[in-house]
């Protein structure tokens, strides 16, 4: 069982993120990573279709016989965890209440503010998490969508990226948040420049290192942690691996050896 690999997914590459902070807190574990770049974005889709992608994703890794899976996506852990909880043999663990957890744990002023793409937003998960956690915690919530393809694309560094980042994070500065969740698992990528934006005094959860240690606790208390052996990475897209992998590079800042072709259903 401690052998068996770690399945990570996402809509496409966002959670690449997350990939490559798990190599880096797990150095030893074998990773799985299945990017669904036929059905990006996840963000603008319902939750039906989202459940069905999600659950689609999760049966193939349950053949290749995971021992975990991470779901690396914001809106599918928003809209999908509970059914992949319910019908998925292996545990299953999302990036939403992780996140709100090390939030609430930060929060000084009680004000947490969520970036998001419009799913993620509509969905309210971070804002009823929170609320769990700690009632009297505020929320302010904003979608950025095109934080994303700025990423994918290396626009981030443009000056017309350097203004959309500033107009998106206006209304998070004007909230007063003193704490900011990165709803999406891209906006790691750009976090220099969010912070940049919002002030030294705020402090942003990363959701790719907030989830990497709680993959790493979860194996470790029920003694699922490799003891030896050298780690791996093998990355499966259900589109373009061509251009997955190109794309890649914007986010891991390395180039993959390869992407596999895996079409579902």
């Amino acid at each position: 069982m401690n052998t068996r690999p770690i399945g990570v997914f996402d809509s496409g590459l966002g959670g690449l993120t997350i990939l490559k902070t798990l190599s880096k807190a797990l150095p030893k574990e074998k990773l799985i990573y299945f990017g669904d770049t036929v059905n990006v974005p996840y963000g603008s889709k319902s939750k039906a279709a989202v459940t069905r992608f999600s659950l689609d994703i999760a049966r193939f890794m349950q053949r290749q016989g995971v021992k975990l899976i991470v779901v690396a996506c914001n809106t599918a852990s928003a809209l999908a965890l509970a059914e992949l909880q319910k019908k998925i043999s292996v545990p299953v663990i999302g990036v939403i209440l992780p996140g709100a957890m090390k939030a609430a744990q930060c929060t000084r002023n009680g004000k947490v503010a969520i970036i998001a793409t419009e799913a993620t937003v509509q969905s309210k998960a971070y804002p009823r998490a929170l609320k769990r956690l700690d009632k009297r915690i505020r929320t302010y919530q904003r979608a950025c969508p095109v934080f994303v393809p700025l990423i994918e694309e290396g626009w981030i560094h443009h000056s017309a990226g350097e203004q959309i980042i500033s107009d998106y994070l206006d209304g998070v500065v004007k909230s007063g948040a003193d704490t900011v969740i990165l709803g999406c698992t891209h906006y790691p990528v750009i976090k220099k420049k969010i912070a940049a934006r919002l002030g030294k005094n705020v402090k942003l959860v990363d959701s790719a290192e907030v989830l990497a240690q709680e993959v790493k606790t979860r194996l470790s208390q029920t003694d699922q942690l490799n003891p030896s052996g050298r780690g791996s990475m093998k990355i499966y897209a259900s589109d373009a691996p061509a251009r997955f992998k190109r794309l890649a590079k914007n986010i891991l800042g390395r180039e993959l050896n390869r992407v596999y072709l895996k079409k579902l259903n």
